[in-house]
């Protein structure tokens, strides 16, 4: 399978609030709205940071609730490599982002914060 050549494109995250999604990742991450499409009713909002390819696809539960493939609607695991963790976690803090201490328990430092609907994510430094 080495022949095989593929990146990450993207992550679903399936929440209640799309807009207070959008608003938490772009207000308080710093991510930007890349494309909004819009499913009958409702949105499905794609954002990322300017500088990467990488993106959260922003899908309503509502979306979902007739699941006929069993798809695991849980929170994916993703983790954020940044080069100052201290000034990360505090400028996520001051923006009124709920965030774990930082701690190196579990191998190299680390701490965690959550979005509006109680998804933890980590961050690495």
């Amino acid at each position: 399978m080495s022949d095989l050549q593929m990146k990450v494109g993207f992550v679903v995250l399936y929440v209640n609030d799309v807009e207070a999604c959008v608003r938490f990742w772009v207000e308080k991450v710093g991510m930007v709205e890349r494309a909004r499409t819009q499913v009958g009713a409702l949105h499905v909002v794609k954002v990322g940071f300017a500088n990467q390819d990488f993106s959260f696809d922003l899908v309503p539960l509502e979306l979902m609730r007739e699941n006929p493939d069993g798809l695991d609607l849980a929170t994916p695991s993703a983790a954020f490599h940044v080069p100052d963790l201290d000034a990360a976690r505090a400028a996520l803090v001051a923006r009124g982002v709920q965030a774990s201490e930082i701690s190196s328990a579990r191998g190299p430092r680390a701490f965690a914060f959550s979005d509006p609907e109680g998804r933890w994510f980590a961050v690495i430094g």
